[in-house]
């Protein structure tokens, strides 16, 4: 009770050739092949992607300290 059997399984598979044809099978394992392949090389790539090296500490330069910039001195405050 409750396992698939051999005659149960050729029953299904039957089901699913009549559903939907055997192209449609074909090309659905070609894709779902296509889509493995492509997986595994992804993850090859992976695999042998060097490492890059940590970033070197950016050094601060020293900047002087700004001047201060004088006032010019308008006509009209030296009338007042």
């Amino acid at each position: 009770m409750g396992g698939l059997s051999l005659p149960h399984l050729i029953v299904m598979a039957l089901v699913v050739l009549v559903l939907f044809g055997r192209g449609r099978i074909s090309e659905m394992m070609g894709d779902f092949g296509k889509g493995i392949k492509s997986f595994k090389q992804g993850m090859h790539e992976e695999d042998n992607k060097p490492v890059p090296a940590p970033p070197a500490q950016i050094q601060q330069q020293q900047v002087p300290p700004a001047q201060p910039v004088s006032q010019p001195t308008s006509t009209t405050d030296q009338a007042q």
